[in-house]
């Protein structure tokens, strides 16, 4: 059985957008975002910087819900190797 996959922020963001009733132009006007910006973020072009979205998510009233804790594993430390999982020698 295939796990569900799941639809990325972007998309959501995109769909909201288009739902709102409100026309790209005046939220363009409302953020101060350039509108050559949204059109390319509409085609999925570019992303958006975090500001963008916040300001996005107060125009259209969303907020953004986490569906769980978030683990992500600490980067490896620069010149060193990653320790092998191997069992050691005794």
């Amino acid at each position: 059985m295939r796990a569900k996959r799941r639809t990325k922020l972007s998309d959501q963001v995109r769909q909201a957008i288009d739902a709102s009733g409100v026309s790209r132009y005046r939220i363009c006007m409302e953020i101060r975002l350039d509108q050559a910006v949204m059109s390319r973020f509409m085609d999925g072009r570019s992303g958006l910087s975090v500001q963008n979205l916040d300001a996005l998510a107060d125009v259209l009233g969303l907020d953004l819900v986490a569906r769980g804790p978030v683990r992500v594993s600490p980067p490896a430390k620069p010149g060193r190797k990653p320790k092998s999982k191997k069992g050691g020698g005794s």
